[in-house]
């Protein structure tokens, strides 16, 4: 008897540990589960904390939705494999605490962690003796890493968006269609054929490409 109920008692905080306790997002994801993006914002918070020398914090950067929208074109084994880091990564408090006072808690999943401990904790596996810890970490930071730099903010200040170019249609695009598109599907004529560039430098203070241009946050 006492057997069963303590089977039972694992059995619900098991339960409660992977998936209770997790608000619902505020954009709806394709792939990543309400855990996964709790997750993914106390990490990306952690890496990239507001008041750094970026402009925006990892949360400002909405890296959940970059990871969404990176999974959808990744292969069926590749996006289990980014699911189970994020997985591993949120549980294993439970067997790598976060370092502190018993009253702080830190064996409890990453994302309930306090920022201190979040920071803690990846500067533990980014520091580890264990090999495979390390690997594991600088598999996570990869992965944020990407988000945060591909982020429009970011790349402008680091100089690094794309500028607006209006570029020339040559006879070799009335030929070939873009990437991905059918031959019989290119919408380009002769007619569209415009007049080769004048050969000016782009001005680097002249406008980037309106994905990249500046809108409020």
């Amino acid at each position: 008897m006492i057997g069963w109920l303590l089977v039972i008692v694992l059995l619900a905080y098991a339960v409660q540990r992977l998936w209770l306790g997790y608000p619902r997002p505020a954009r709806a994801c394709e792939w990543l589960a309400p855990r996964e993006v709790h997750f993914l914002e106390a990490a990306a918070d952690a890496l990239f904390p507001s008041g750094g020398a970026m402009p925006i914090s990892g949360r400002e950067a909405d890296l959940p939705r970059w990871v969404d929208d990176y999974l959808v074109v990744l292969p069926r084994s590749k996006r289990t494999q980014i699911r189970l880091l994020l997985l591993l990564f949120e549980q294993a408090t439970l067997f790598f605490p976060a370092p502190g006072p018993l009253r702080k808690r830190g064996w409890r999943r990453f994302s309930a962690l306090d920022a201190e401990q979040r920071s803690d904790v990846l500067r533990a596996w980014s520091r580890s003796s264990l090999y495979l810890r390390r690997l594991v970490f600088m598999a996570l930071r990869a992965v944020l890493t990407m988000g945060y730099l591909g982020h429009p903010a970011t790349l402008r200040h680091l100089r690094l968006a794309p500028y607006r170019i209006e570029s020339p249609i040559t006879e070799a695009d009335v030929l070939y269609p873009r990437i991905g598109q059918h031959p019989d599907d290119n919408p380009l004529t002769p007619s569209d054929i415009t007049a080769p560039s004048d050969g000016v430098p782009i001005d680097l203070d002249g406008p980037l490409h309106p994905d990249y241009e500046e809108h409020p946050l």
